[in-house]
């Protein structure tokens, strides 16, 4: 193992341990305000500020900074939060988590498989699997895995830790989409982080802008048919958040593959951006979201 991995390795193992230390409400307000002291001043939050520029104009200099503050506010409570992923469960108050919608993931669970819920990087989206099998809904995943394989271990026994079992989960390319598809060919659950930048995806509408997204939801969906039901989480105090399910998409079906891929793609997005919109400091504009140059329409 390289010795930067080890560092870092040793850093968030020793970040976690202090955050386990903790109560869930403490280690959430630590790692928040740690977060929200360093991060705006690290160079990843110049992408934050240029994201936030082209996807919401008019905010001022003064709004994109409060947004910034509170994308790295919210981003080190969900880390510290994943310390405690396995003691948030359902509650009326405190820390746990709540559910809007409840009737949208308990149809999915008496209809069975296959079906897709997606979601986006918003609040602690580390609580949806958990959530998801609390009502019969055990859900499998596609990621992008971390550079450093130790840290990747490390977050996923938190996540095991969590549901008890292991969570499945497909690296994102082409070997992992064959996995996705044969999960769903079983009657399997899939669960989709929408909101990051795929440079071999395909072009969709996003704040008014052009970014690339990844077709794989809509292809799968269209070829079984199947439910696509938007998930998302909101941060309502520190360990406490909600769980928002709304009813499935419509599929269309025009009998042009490539027209209802795009058209169930920007149903997508159009979502996503709906929930950000709603809870801009809540959003990871730390990613990559657009491409650099304007394209097609986009604003350069």
């Amino acid at each position: 193992m390289r010795l930067s991995h080890r560092l870092e390795y040793a850093l968030a193992w020793v970040a976690l341990g202090l955050a386990r230390g903790l109560s869930p409400v403490a280690a959430s307000n630590f790692g928040g305000g740690l977060a929200r002291a360093i991060g705006p001043w690290l160079a990843v939050s110049r992408v934050a500020e240029r994201n936030l520029r082209r996807a919401l104009p008019a905010l001022d200099a003064a709004g994109r900074a409060a947004v910034v503050r509170a994308v790295w506010d919210n981003l080190g409570r969900t880390v510290a939060e994943m310390a405690h992923l396995d003691a948030l469960d359902r509650t009326g108050s405190g820390p746990g988590w709540e559910i809007a919608g409840e009737e949208h993931i308990r149809a999915l669970a008496a209809g069975g498989g296959p079906a897709i819920l997606f979601s986006a990087h918003l609040a602690n989206w580390e609580i949806l699997p958990r959530v998801a099998l609390a009502f019969g809904v055990p859900v499998a995943g596609m990621y992008r895995a971390p550079a450093n394989p130790a840290v990747d271990r490390l977050v996923g026994g938190l996540r095991r830790r969590a549901l008890g079992h292991p969570l499945p989960m497909f690296p994102k390319g082409a070997r992992g989409g064959r996995h996705a598809l044969a999960h769903l060919r079983a009657g399997g659950f899939l669960a989709l982080l929408m909101d990051q930048k795929l440079d071999n995806g395909i072009p969709a509408p996003f704040f008014g802008d052009i970014a690339m997204t990844a077709p794989a939801l809509a292809q799968f969906a269209l070829r079984f048919g199947c439910p696509v039901v938007p998930a998302h989480v909101e941060r309502i105090g520190p360990a406490r958040l909600r769980v928002v399910c709304e009813a499935p998409l419509t599929l269309a079906r025009s009998g042009d593959e490539g027209r209802d891929v795009a058209a169930l793609t920007a149903a997508v997005n159009a979502r996503i951006e709906t929930w950000v919109r709603a809870r801009p400091g809540e959003w990871l504009w730390l990613h990559r979201r657009w491409p650099k140059e304007g394209m097609d329409g986009a604003r350069a």
